[in-house]
This record gives C-alpha cells, structure tokens and sequence, in this order.
C-alpha cells in the first residue's frame, strides 16, 4: 500500500492539483464569501488526477496499475486514500487560515460572520462537508471503476451531486417552515455540541468510504483489460 500510494502522488498527481489543494483554503479569507462553496472547488482534482500527469486515462494508467504484483481492490483503496489525504490537508488548510480570517473580518465588521457563520457554524459546516464528500466519492468511484474510463460523466455528476448536497444544508432547509431553528442551531450552538456533530460526521465519512471501497474494488475485479 506505501508504494501504490507513492505511486498516486509522484505519478497520478500533476503539480496543478497541489496548487488546487493549498490555494481554495485561502477563500476563506474573503470577506462575505459562501464559505460551504469553498469545499466544492477540491472535487475539480478529481479529473485531474484520474487522468494523471501524463493524461493517465490516455497512456492507460489503471492498465499499467493492474499489471503490478498487487491486488485490484488495493489499487483502488490506494485511490481512495489519496482522494481522502487530499481533502483532509484541504480541511486543515482552511481551519489553519480561521484565525487570520476573524482578524480579516473583524477589521470590517467587528466581528467574524462569513456568510452568517460563526466559530460554531465553521465546526458544523465542516461536519456537513465530510459527508459531502462521502457522498461525492460514493458517486465518483463506482462509476469511474465500472469501465474505468468514465472520468467526465463521473466528475460532473459528483460535482453536482455535491452542490445539490451543501444546497440542501445550506440554502433550502433553512426557509422550510419546521426548520426555522436549523440556522441558529448551526451557528449558535455549544461548541461541545458541534464537536459531537463532528464525530458523527466522521464515522459517517468512514462508514460510507468502506462502502465506497467495497463496491468501486468490486467493480475493478469484473473489468477485463
């Protein structure tokens, strides 16, 4: 697994989706900026990496893969796991640049209220942002390994299988009648009480990636090169 993972980012990483990677965090210091749209902006790497640095799909990158000594499931748990460091450093990126972003925004405002976000909403929206990112991967990997050639349909319907997801959270459940306390409960909280929705959304986050394994390696074992 250490050397498929070496493999990922020396070989099927280009030098774009680094940038990509350390460059989106840094919208966070805009002021009045969505800050649930930053997190959609990582899912434009996907493409970039299933296509690689050479243009992976084109010089038959997953026919080069499984022509290794190693295991088609542990090909794409290799994938996986690159998919998963990219938007953990993403996430840490980002809340490494909250305290800046108060200090920003409270040169204007006096206080920091991105979009209606407080220290609270941060901690939730990131909660919410783990499983959309579940999500999106519970999209993107069974489609890609079904033929292990479907990189653009696979990216667009991630992308806006993602952006209908934080839509939900962010924009429409806060105006159904019923939900009027959603917003508050989000940004106004105890923190202890989003840490929790926190926890919760990890082990949603690792729960729904087993199942994304299981069924993206499964696939793999029936496509014939």
């Amino acid at each position: 697994m250490k050397a498929l993972l070496y493999k990922e980012f020396k070989l099927a990483m280009h030098p774009i989706c680094y940038i990509f990677i350390f460059l989106f965090p840094f919208m966070i210091l805009i002021p009045g900026y969505p800050l649930a749209i930053g997190y959609i902006y990582i899912l434009s790497c996907y493409p970039i990496i299933f296509l690689g640095a050479n243009k992976g799909q084109q010089s038959n990158d997953l026919l080069f893969s499984t022509l290794l000594p190693v295991r088609k499931k542990d090909i794409v748990l290799a994938r996986i796991f690159t998919v998963m460091i990219i938007q953990f450093v993403f996430i840490i990126m980002m809340s490494l640049l909250l305290p800046l972003a108060f200090y920003i925004q409270s040169l204007g405002s006096g206080k920091f209220d991105n979009a209606g976000l407080t220290l609270n909403g941060y901690v939730s929206i990131v909660a919410i942002a783990l499983v959309g990112y579940a999500v999106a991967d519970l999209i993107f990997f069974p489609i890609y390994y079904k033929k292990g050639k479907s990189i653009v349909m696979s990216t667009l319907l991630t992308i806006l299988g993602f952006t209908v997801y934080l839509s939900i959270f962010t924009i429409i459940l806060p105006y159904i009648p019923g939900f009027n306390g959603y917003k508050s409960f989000l940004c106004d909280s105890d923190l202890w009480i989003q840490f929790l929705l926190l926890l919760g959304g990890l082990v949603l986050y690792g729960l729904i990636h087993l199942l994304v394994y299981r069924i993206s390696a499964k696939r793999l074992e029936k496509v014939d090169f």
